[in-house]
């Protein structure tokens, strides 16, 4: 299995999505990912822009899902933007 970290930015079919999955579960043949889209309607905190390579996407929270990691690859980081991609699942998963 390919290594994937929390906050990496991987692609697939020309979606990028991030990691939010810790690394230190056991190894498994899914990441749990949530999508980085151009064009999403955004809520505040739930959908934060995240800038990948310059560029701003909207972090498509309610999409997340879990992906076979044979099937995406790796294309950036976006670790220094974990406050706000955190803050996104704990609104997700509490409401507020």
């Amino acid at each position: 299995m390919d290594s994937l970290n929390r906050f990496d930015v991987a692609e697939h079919a020309g979606v990028l999505m991030v990691v939010v999955e810790s690394e230190l579960l056991p190894p498994d043949p899914a990441v749990v990912v949530i999508p980085l889209l151009r064009d999403y309607p955004a809520v505040l905190h739930l959908n934060p822009t995240i800038e990948h390579e310059g560029e701003p996407f909207v972090l498509a929270t309610r999409l997340i899902a879990a992906v076979r990691r044979g099937r995406i690859r790796r294309v950036g980081n976006v670790a220094p933007q974990d406050d706000a991609i955190t803050r996104a699942v704990n609104v997700l998963m509490s409401g507020v």
